[in-house]
């Protein structure tokens, strides 16, 4: 069983000590987001969990405690885009927070253990193809040798973020210009000793020596701990997804990092309200457990 920890939400950044305080008590209570009524009771035992797959902006809370994660195999999908407070608001500085964290994560556990992701790629007037050229040579040129592999994507237009998007300029671009791209981000990263690989892309870049991601890595786990995994593809995911079968562990509308192309906030109301109703202690990342609710043990 792996762990994802989480696309749904910024554990490490906004969650840790609940993170950890679970990890403690050895399950989570997990709300089905079709069905709410229905919940999981998922085991993080040592002798029940592969593996946990860790997706962060921000892991500076949880950079203390990593002796805590000893009885795991783990590792961190570690998000840093070239965006300013327009587009990612609650995101500290890049220069001075967040590489530096980067940079120091990738010391304690080693670069193979810190994926670098650089998605999604959305272009406006501020964020033209030659920004994101020059950016992303300055990044890389600044996590070399902190990291071994770099994952990027294009912007998806989900209904939910359609409008922030339209709103904010964001186009989708021609195909010439994404190949065009890639290509010039697989130099870069070539130069850099960083190589590249694509999350759920249908386009095809492999001519630029740029392969196909797997985010929830079940054989990098296994190469972790010395142990085979099963890398059965997630059924849960789109057609492109390359993950393995994972059980996810936070929940929709709790990330306060408020980037407005973010498909996994809904309402700014909502993450608000849910945040206001966390509680460290819980087995659930926010609110309670009612009357009509049905708990029941969630099978690896």
């Amino acid at each position: 069983m792996i762990i994802s920890a989480s696309r749904r939400t910024d554990i490490p950044a906004y969650y840790s000590e609940w993170f950890f305080n679970r990890l403690k008590e050895g399950y989570a209570l997990v709300r089905n987001p079709v069905n709410p009524r229905r919940i999981s009771r998922v085991s993080l035992s040592p002798a029940d969990v592969d593996g946990i797959v860790l997706w962060t902006k921000n892991p500076l809370p949880m950079l203390g405690r990593l002796a805590e994660l000893e009885p795991y195999t783990y590792y961190f999908q570690f998000t840093l885009n070239p965006y300013g407070r327009d587009a990612e608001p609650s995101v500290p500085s890049k220069s001075s927070v967040i590489i530096p964290a980067f940079r120091r994560l990738s010391e304690l556990i080693g670069p193979s253990r810190v994926i670098w992701r650089y998605d999604p790629i959305f272009f406006n007037d501020t964020y033209t193809p030659e920004y994101h050229v020059k950016y992303f040579r300055e990044l890389a040129s600044r996590l070399c040798g902190c990291t071994e592999k770099c994952t990027v994507s294009f912007i998806d237009f989900y209904k939910k973020t359609e409008r922030s998007m339209r709103a904010f300029g964001i186009t989708e671009p021609p195909q010439e210009l994404m190949q065009s791209l890639m290509q010039r981000f697989s130099d870069i990263a070539s130069e850099y000793g960083i190589s590249i690989n694509t999350c759920a892309e249908k386009e095809d870049y492999s001519e630029y020596g740029i392969g196909k991601a797997r985010c929830i890595d079940a054989g990098l786990l296994g190469r972790i701990n010395g142990r085979a995994l099963s890398e059965k593809k997630d059924p849960n995911q789109r057609p492109e997804c390359g993950c393995a079968q994972s059980i996810d562990i936070g929940a929709y509308n709790t990330c306060g990092h408020g980037c407005i192309y973010c498909y996994a906030n809904h309402s700014r109301t909502s993450v608000m309200k849910n945040i206001k109703a966390h509680d460290p202690s819980s087995p659930l990342l926010f609110g309670k457990i009612g009357p009509d609710d049905i708990v029941t043990d969630r099978k690896p």
